[in-house]
């Protein structure tokens, strides 16, 4: 009988250990995304927050794909997956927070005849969409 105690503890143990070692992954999951969030923010002055609920609300994704995030799932343009680290947006722009917001505002104007419509996007829209794509490095 007392075996079977010591296995059971032992089980309960790993048990333990293992839902320790989940939490701290969760955390520092957690943690590295909202650094990454915190970050967007400072360098762009948006908003990633209400740059995703926007990204949704402008259609964005029956575009471009983007990983984890709902309806964006179009193929027409350049999946979004990693914007935030490469160096050209739009084919031809330096990848800088005031170039992805013009791109966002007026594509048109950057390349005339680009499939990338005008939606009309505001400034302070562009910015927290730009908040929200930087907050994409993987």
């Amino acid at each position: 009988m007392p075996r079977l105690s010591i296995k059971r503890s032992l089980i309960v143990f790993g048990l333990l250990l293992l839902a320790v070692i989940a939490a701290g992954i969760a955390y520092d999951w957690i943690d590295d995304r909202r650094d990454i969030s915190v970050h967007a923010a400072a360098i762009t002055g948006g908003n990633p927050d209400r740059g995703h609920a926007l990204f949704i609300e402008y259609g964005c994704g029956s575009c471009h794909g983007l990983k984890h995030v709902r309806k964006a799932t179009g193929t027409v343009g350049p999946p979004l997956d990693g914007i935030a680290i490469r160096a050209i947006v739009a084919g031809k722009l330096n990848n800088s927070p005031e170039n992805l917001e013009r791109w966002i505002r007026d594509p048109q104007a950057v390349t005339p005849g680009t499939a990338m419509p005008d939606l009309n996007v505001g400034a302070r829209d562009a910015r927290d969409i730009t908040a929200f794509l930087y907050t994409r490095a993987e």
